[in-house]
Order: C-alpha cells, then structure tokens, then sequence
C-alpha cells in the first residue's frame, strides 16, 4: 500500500508544529495541513500572546535542538507568590509562596512570547523539508484496516498510517470518528494581555485569587508582563470593550501597586474557559493531543504543557512501535499512548476544576480555610516542594523528550 506520507497533522499550532518536528527527527514523513494561513502564524509583531513553559516543555524544545535559539528570549520563572483576596483590598497575609533555589534543576519555568515561539518552529518545519499545507484543513477522514485517507479542502485526498488531530477543543478529527466530550463551561472569561511596567519583576509571577476568579500576573523580559484576568462572561464583555485607558484603570485596582505605574503593551484577547475532556484519545488509525484531548481551566498554566506531555508521549510510542517493526497505526500500538497520557490529564483536569471552584467564590468560611491552607503549605517545605516539581513537570512517568533526551 503506497502512503503520501506516514502521519497527518490536522492542525498547525504548536502542538501540531512540535509533533511534526519531533517526529521527522524520528525518521518519519509527515505532513501538516493548517486551516490558518503562515502569514497568520509567523507574525513576529508583539501582540502580548505568551506561554509558560514548565522545565519538562522547556526539555522537548532543548531535545529537538530549538531551546538554544529561545533561551536568549525567554524570561525565567524564578518564584511564585499565590495570595488571596479582593479588588482594591490587597492580597491576605497569608500566601504560598514557590522558590525555585527549593529543587536543583534551575528555573521553575520560562515565559517565552507566542511571536518567539511560533516562528521557531515554522522555521524548523520548513527547514526539515516538511509537507506544510497551510489555508488548508482536512475535510474528511476514512480509517480502514492499513491507513486512513483524509480530504484536503475539497480537492486533494492524502493516504496516511496515522492522522493525529491537533485541531482544538473543538476537534473536528475527533466528532468524525465518533469521540464524546466530557466538560462544563465555567461561566468565565479570561482577558489576555501584556503590561508594561514601572519597577521590575524579578522573574516573580503572581497568582491572585479574587471572588470573580484568578487573577495571573506572569513576568516577561524587560518590565513587562502578560495577564490571564478571569471575570464573568458579563463583566468581562464589558472590560473588554473599554477603551485602552478605561481597561487599564479597571485593572489598577486588582493589580495593585507593587510594580508601579502600568499601561497596555500589547493586544488584548479574550477566550471563554470551560473544562473539556475527550472520552478517548484514539481512534481507528487517530489520535487525538493537546486542547483536542483535553482543555483545561488556566488556572494553573498547563495548558500548553500538557499538550507538549501529549506530544512527546506520541512520538515516543510511535518511534518505539517503528523500531520494532510493528504497525504504528494499530489500535494496540495507539491505546499505549492514551494509557500514558488520559489518567495525567484527567488529572489535571479534575485539579485545576477542584482549585477554580475552590479559590473563585466569596463564602466567608471558605475563604478562611483556604487562607489556612495556603499558609500551612507554605509551612511545609516537603510539600512545598512537591507541588514545585509538580508545577514544573518533573514528576511522573515522563517520556523521553521530557527528560531532554532523543527519542
């Protein structure tokens, strides 16, 4: 049976880039097709979109030989303060606050900007002489017993042993082959964006909890830092559609003082938050990574990390399968990366669910214990730590691009 090439990515963002790119270091053919165009995507404007990548994400990118051209750019996560409180109160004294001199491994994390990353890795993918089919998308799909064929747009058909769908929570891959969400929509929306500022950050990120929702206040090179701002739907449409001074001074009091005066440096976004979990992560000749097996609340800044989880994980299945000269489509070769990653991510899922529900409500009693609970974490180092290592994806059974090694 001829193939066009041995995977298809349905999807071009950076689980879908990162995936082609680990793979065809593998030794395997690949080919992306993108619905967005790469004028779209390799925009190096600063628009304020950026990422946290843990030490296990930062370990993919150095494995495949990308980490050296983003280190320079990227900011380092070097403590953590996790306060609670109301707008214009300031945050309660007690706080849980994550150093990173507290495990040996270095930075807890990197922010690195979405107009750094993203250029990289088109830049990768052109340069390993990937099929990059970009203003397309994949129309259809038909799995049988060897390979999958996938409509292009409508007017070319690829033969594929594998189709990985990287296309997001709504997965238009993953309702083809018949796969169910589990999830809720959260009632919330997070504003997106990038703020200068007066004093520096110190590599400091700030997760502050307030009843409508968190607060995050992630640092960034220079003195900048990117927001994640949740509120209601309501109050966040009308945030949203203040002018640029208006939003700044609904966002003064929230943020605070400590870093000075602050304005916009960048776009402002605003998405939707809702868990959604898909009730598999294979399927006939498909599998599914990133927000198309699972979208999470960002409460914790996982998203991305977990994707990148997804990604090594598949490549390593897949690398091994080919070594041992075993059809990398095969359902059994498939359910081997869904029993790796389902169980993290659910989770993750349930975690960062447990902590919105928890952290985003007014109850006196409620806010008191969790106040509790905060400084009595931050009073046992041990466990202290074991949520750092966590945080920065060195815990588990992690694959081998995770590790910073090859596959």
């Amino acid at each position: 049976m001829n193939f066009d090439s041995d995977m298809l990515m349905a999807g071009g963002g950076l689980n879908g880039l990162t995936l082609a790119i680990a793979l065809r270091s593998a030794g395997f053919a690949v080919t992306i097709v993108d619905p967005q165009p790469v004028e779209t995507r390799s925009s190096q404007d600063f628009d304020g979109r950026s990422y946290a990548l843990s030490i296990g994400s930062q370990r993919v990118l150095h494995a495949l030989g990308l980490w050296s051209d983003l280190a320079a750019k990227a900011q380092p996560i070097l403590e953590i303060k996790v306060t609670d409180g109301r707008a214009g109160e300031g945050p309660s004294p007690l706080m849980l606050t994550f150093d990173h001199a507290e495990i040996e491994e270095g930075p807890m994390g990197f922010m690195v900007e979405d107009r750094h990353l993203r250029p990289l890795l088109l830049d990768a993918v052109k340069d390993a002489g990937l099929s990059h089919l970009a203003g397309k998308k994949v129309g259809d799909q038909v799995p049988d017993a060897s390979g999958v064929t996938s409509q292009i747009s409508t007017r070319k058909k690829l033969r594929t042993r594998v189709l990985v769908g990287c296309d997001g929570k709504t997965s238009s891959v993953a309702a083809r082959a018949g796969i169910k969400r589990t999830g809720w929509k959260y009632g919330q929306t997070a504003l997106v964006a990038a703020i200068s500022h007066e004093k520096p950050n110190n590599g400091i990120a700030h997760q502050f909890f307030m009843p409508s929702g968190p607060l995050a206040i992630l640092p960034l090179t220079g003195n900048r830092c990117s927001i994640v701002w949740t509120e209601n739907h309501t109050k966040a449409a009308e945030i949203q559609a203040l002018d640029d001074e208006e939003y700044i001074n609904e966002l003064r009091p929230r943020f605070g003082s400590f870093l000075g005066d602050i304005s916009l440096a960048g776009a402002r976004f605003t998405f939707p938050l809702e868990l959604s979990i898909a009730n598999s992560f294979v399927a006939e000749r498909i599998a599914l990574v990133g927000d198309a097996a699972h979208a999470v609340h960002p409460i914790a800044g996982q998203g991305l990390n977990a994707g990148l989880k997804d990604v090594a994980a598949l490549a390593e299945v897949l690398t091994d399968a080919q070594r041992r000269g075993e059809d990398i489509g095969r359902s059994d070769v498939l359910e081997r990366y869904q029993q790796w990653r389902r169980f993290d991510a659910m989770t993750l899922g349930i975690a960062t669910d447990g902590f919105n529900r928890l952290f985003s409500n007014d109850n006196p009693l409620i806010r008191g214990l969790r106040d509790l609970g905060l400084g009595a974490v931050n009073s046992m180092p041990g466990l202290r730590r074991g949520f750092i290592r966590e945080a920065a994806g060195l815990t588990g059974d992690l694959p081998r691009l995770a590790q910073g090694r090859p596959l």
